[in-house]
């Protein structure tokens, strides 16, 4: 939640430089950096589901769960 509010907290930052007329190469940057962040969550949130969700679903003998999976990264990959 940490994560999700200063990434909130970024994007609000980008939409004042947006309003303040900041030059477009700082947006730029800041924008980048919101998507660095994203991308951040993402890896530990993958890496948390694979710990939890994936792994207890094997455990069951739901192998369904290995494609789902496989489903999740490819979309993750476009």
């Amino acid at each position: 939640m940490n994560r999700l509010k200063r990434i909130e907290g970024q994007v609000r930052g980008v939409e004042g430089m947006l309003e303040n007329n900041a030059y477009c190469t700082d947006i730029l940057v800041q924008v980048c950096a919101v998507t660095s962040a994203l991308n951040s969550f993402n890896k530990a949130l993958l890496a948390n589901h694979m710990k939890t969700c994936v792994a207890e679903g094997i455990r069951r003998g739901d192998d369904s769960v290995i494609d789902e999976f496989v489903v999740t990264l490819q979309k993750l990959m476009k």
